[in-house]
């Protein structure tokens, strides 16, 4: 197949230098040339509030939405916050999953994440796992990557120092490529 995919990478972290970011920058750069990433923008959606919602969806949450919905493919970065993913991409599912249809749903997804900690964020990535279930999300399970030790791996600059990492990302993003067309495949059967 010669057709683009479009991914969208979410970060969960607001974080100017954060890890997770600059992971999914090395994703978008060494991307295979039939995978375009782009960016969602988390920082302006607010808390989730029912009665909020009620009245008007978010100009941010509308656009979180039809980025989802104009996607191929989610790629997921998460730091972990007290043994789970961050409240900022926790808030902002809840926000998108009550928008009718349900953006999330059928989308193929991967996950990474990057910590200071000897885990990498695993944990994080085992709520997000969970929620991506009730979500009926179509995540794929390996490769996995975990980058521990972030601090390690990224220079001051935010940029990837690690040869090792860089194989691993590049990896999961031409998995999510290949995951994804077997999905839209299956799907015009």
């Amino acid at each position: 197949m010669t057709n683009t995919l479009k991914v969208l990478g979410i970060s969960g972290s607001l974080r100017q230098d954060s890890y997770n970011t600059a992971a999914l920058r090395v994703a978008r750069d060494n991307a295979p040339s039939n995978i375009h990433i782009e960016f969602a923008d988390l920082s302006q959606i607010p808390l989730y509030d029912q009665d909020q919602r009620d009245q008007s969806v978010p100009t941010a949450v509308t656009k979180f939405t039809k980025q989802i919905r104009a996607a191929d493919a989610l790629l997921f970065a998460t730091p972990e916050y007290n043994y789970s993913m961050s409240g900022v991409l926790k808030n902002a599912i809840d926000w998108a999953s009550r928008e009718q249809p349900q953006p999330f749903a059928g989308k193929p997804a991967a996950i990474m994440s990057a910590s200071m900690s000897l885990l990498g964020g695993v944990r994080a990535q085992y709520d997000l796992r969970r929620a991506m279930v009730f979500l009926d999300m179509h995540c794929l399970n390996k490769p996995e990557v975990m980058i521990a030790s972030a601090q390690d791996r990224f220079d001051a600059e935010g940029r990837l120092t690690d040869e090792t990492t860089r194989e691993f990302i590049t990896k999961l993003v031409t998995a999510l490529g290949d995951w994804t067309r077997r999905l839209q495949a299956g799907e015009q059967r």
